[in-house]
């Protein structure tokens, strides 16, 4: 099987977080356009059944009885009359190559599961004790079942992939409309001095809504292969920018730390991931997430941003600078104010460059105050 024919191969996984990137990585080894996905459909259609492993090692062979020794290279119709002989086979780790066909498989009879078919109870109890997902493709349901560390995920029709997905671009599209409106709104206010905790929280809520939507339609992207491509660039598109405005109005607004509370950047990121859908509508509860008590009168307290979002878009402006900038003069107003000499004071900060900070500044205050008021 040429590489380009194969996506990359799944490994074994470890812990939650390696469960959900093995998912990922399983569902792109079999999304279609792929051989393995050619050769699991193939099966599909010869109304045959079907169990792969995809990958082996010492554990793997331990639970293999009988069958064949093949080691020969992986093709689509090579897995189509190997599935004819009713056993399991198994790939190696990199998917190139049919390592077995034809074998029992044997897992430990004690390990829970709650499937009910024998190919599947293998399936979800090998991809539970050697830790490499497994497929079973079913002959009476007609179905393709990925198993992997537990999960089990049902290979879809790309069309039934494909409108769901849209329904989800068409929801990404109209937040991040909402989330120009708010952000350009804080930019003005910004400029103002005027901007309080609801303002920044309802920012945080909205880049945190659109990054959930886009995380949901990456994973149709992954599953679906070839087909998802004028998908994947529609997503590019709209998420553009999201991930470091995210971070830049974190690291712009997270309260100083004091004696009773003390909150980095880091921990409120994670704070704003872990808030559940019905917690992040909610605006204390984002205003708890960033630092500060998320009580009605925090809400409409007013607060300074250091200024990291605003010089993030003066041009080709670089993050050390801004990091000394914001360092030099603690906050934006003081940024606002200072003049090409007072820039020029900060280390790296020349005559051209402090000319085009000043200049850049003066054109987002100029344009954020119209797009406002106009």
């Amino acid at each position: 099987m040429a590489a380009n024919d194969r996506a990359a191969a799944p490994g074994k996984s470890g812990g939650s977080a390696g469960s959900d990137g093995l998912m990922r990585a399983s569902l792109s080894a079999v999304a279609p356009g792929t051989a393995l996905r050619d050769g699991l459909e193939r099966v599909l259609r010869g109304n045959t059944g079907g169990l792969i492993v995809l990958g082996s090692d010492k554990t793997v062979e331990a639970l293999c009885s009988g069958g064949f020794v093949l080691d020969v290279e992986f093709t689509a119709t090579r897995l189509r009359e190997l599935c004819k002989l009713d056993g399991g086979i198994v790939l190696s780790s990199d998917l190139s190559k049919i390592l077995r066909a034809g074998v029992q498989l044997v897992p430990d009879p004690t390990i829970p599961t709650e499937e009910t078919g024998t190919r599947h109870r293998t399936a979800d109890r090998v991809s539970k004790q050697v830790g490499f997902p497994v497929v079973s493709v079913s002959q009476s349901m007609r179905l393709i079942a990925l198993y992997v560390d537990g999960q089990r995920r049902v290979l879809e029709d790309s069309a039934a992939i494909l409108s769901r997905a849209n329904q989800a671009l068409a929801t990404l599209e109209r937040y991040k409309l909402r989330l120009d409106e708010v952000a350009g709104t804080l930019s003005a206010l910004e400029i103002e001095d005027l901007v309080t905790v609801r303002d920044v929280s309802a920012v945080a809520q909205r880049l945190e809504m659109v990054r959930r939507i886009a995380t949901e339609i990456a994973e149709y992207v992954v599953e679906l292969g070839t087909d998802g491509r004028l998908l994947a660039l529609q997503l590019d598109e709209l998420i553009a920018g999201v991930e470091p405005e995210r971070e830049l109005v974190v690291r712009d607004y997270v309260p100083e730390p004091t004696a009773k509370r003390s909150r980095t950047v880091d921990e409120a990121l994670h704070e704003l991931n872990v808030l559940t859908h019905a917690e992040l509508l909610e605006l204390p509860t984002v205003a708890r997430a960033l630092g500060y008590t998320g009580s009605p009168e925090t809400l409409d307290s007013a607060v300074s941003p250091r200024g990291f979002r605003l010089l993030a878009k003066v041009p080709r402006l670089p993050g050390a600078i801004i990091d000394r900038l914001v360092e030099h003069f603690g906050g934006l107003q003081k940024l606002l104010a200072a003049s090409v000499d007072d820039l020029q004071t900060v280390d790296g900060v020349g005559e051209a460059r402090a000319r085009s900070v000043r200049e850049g500044l003066s054109r987002l205050a100029e344009s954020s105050i119209l797009e406002r008021y106009v």
